[in-house]
């Protein structure tokens, strides 16, 4: 039987990976694919990994309906035995319902990739509506650590290297930007906690208040 499965996981554990490894397993068996994204880091239209893999995909815009899109591309005598729905976090909820509407109607496998919580520890609407109604919800094997080396399990943005906890929830960066930029970076629930990146922890470590005092 068809399904809606839900691949979740922080950032940098191998999400958009995964997904373009299905795509060329499947599209090495014959089958055809339609591949859905939305503000992926290489640009629209892309659907890429860090490790600098990179295919063309459908970029998803706001109020976009993709049950219509799939029907209209197979009214027009194209084939979809499959979709994949990266970045599935910023999809709204309604697209979500029509990734289902997929499975139901169309007896089309959809294999969804997204994180589930933002910076703020909050989830996204995208995510959690397949939370709701996704037929199976896999935590991706591949841990992503934090500086400290345990399970990263939370996101957290910076500005300039610093943590932030306020902002629209949707703003555009990567695990590879620079300090001086918005980024994001994958923390366990203590540092997020505490605010501690690893940029302010080697601060920590660096201050003349932790470091050895010796007599002359």
């Amino acid at each position: 039987m068809p399904e809606l499965v839900f691949f979740s996981g922080t950032m940098d554990c191998g999400k958009s990976t995964l997904a373009l490894q299905i795509e060329h397993n499947r599209s090495a068996r014959g089958l055809a694919g339609i591949i859905f994204t939305r503000n992926d880091r290489a640009g629209q239209g892309k659907l890429s990994s860090r490790l600098g893999l990179v295919t063309d995909a459908v970029e998803v815009e706001d109020g976009v309906d993709l049950y219509a899109h799939i029907v209209d591309h197979l009214s027009q005598g194209g084939r979809a035995d499959y979709v994949i729905a990266d970045e599935a976090q910023f999809l709204a909820p309604g697209q979500i319902d029509q990734l289902a509407r997929m499975v139901d109607d169309l007896e089309i496998d959809v294999y969804a990739f997204g994180i589930t919580t933002d910076f703020r520890t909050k989830l996204f609407p995208g995510s959690q509506r397949l939370v709701e109604i996704a037929d199976r919800v896999e935590v991706l094997q591949v841990e992503a650590l934090c500086w400290c080396g345990a399970r990263a399990t939370h996101n957290a943005r910076t500005v300039g290297g610093v943590m932030v906890v306020e902002g629209a929830q949707v703003v555009i960066g990567d695990v590879t930007r620079s300090t001086d930029e918005i980024g994001y970076e994958v923390l366990c629930r203590r540092h997020h906690r505490r605010r501690m990146t690893a940029a302010s922890a080697r601060a920590a470590t660096l201050s003349p208040d932790v470091l050895p005092v010796t007599a002359d």
